[in-house]
């Protein structure tokens, strides 16, 4: 039993060192998406508009360092506040056609350069990793609950001090 979990604590160990160069997979053309941009425009993008402070607890971060990704989105162009309609004091942030744009050119390479990884596993092995990697994900969300800080960075593994280098 302690071999497997050993062995399980490695193989994260090395995806979790392996995940800058699997988020620079991810980049095209001219759309470079940092992590914390594609984790944001993601969650528009899935879950429709969203507060600042929806954004902050779903991301484990505090409302200024959203604030600044969401601002950064903003002067790129991708992303815009409106205010909602069922409460003029809030403001929803929904994306732009070139966020929307850039969101799903970034999504589709990210999953045509998967479909080239995975193309020698057959089918059963990617549909049992898929449902391995949703049940580790949901343990995850037991262990560390949506809301509880982590880092900087929407997506990021933590890190000592909770935040990223810039």
């Amino acid at each position: 039993m302690g071999d497997a979990r050993q062995r399980i604590e490695q193989q994260l160990t090395m995806l979790f060192r392996r995940a800058q160069r699997v988020h620079i997979m991810g980049a095209h053309e001219d759309i470079d998406l940092d992590r914390s941009a594609y984790a944001i425009l993601c969650r528009i993008d899935d879950e429709g508009p969203q507060r600042l402070g929806a954004l902050a607890t779903v991301f484990g971060l505090d409302p200024s360092t959203i604030t600044r990704q969401v601002q950064a989105l903003e002067r790129a162009g991708l992303a815009a506040r409106s205010t909602d309609a069922r409460d003029r004091r809030v403001s929803l942030l929904a994306l732009t056609e070139p966020g929307l744009a850039a969101v799903h050119a970034t999504r589709q390479h990210r999953r045509n350069q998967l479909n080239l990884l995975l193309a020698d596993w057959p089918e059963e092995e990617v549909n049992d990793f898929a449902a391995l990697l949703e049940r580790l994900n949901d343990s995850l969300d037991r262990l560390i609950p949506e809301g509880q800080p982590t880092t900087g960075v929407p997506g990021a593994e933590p890190v000592e001090g909770g935040e990223l280098p810039r």
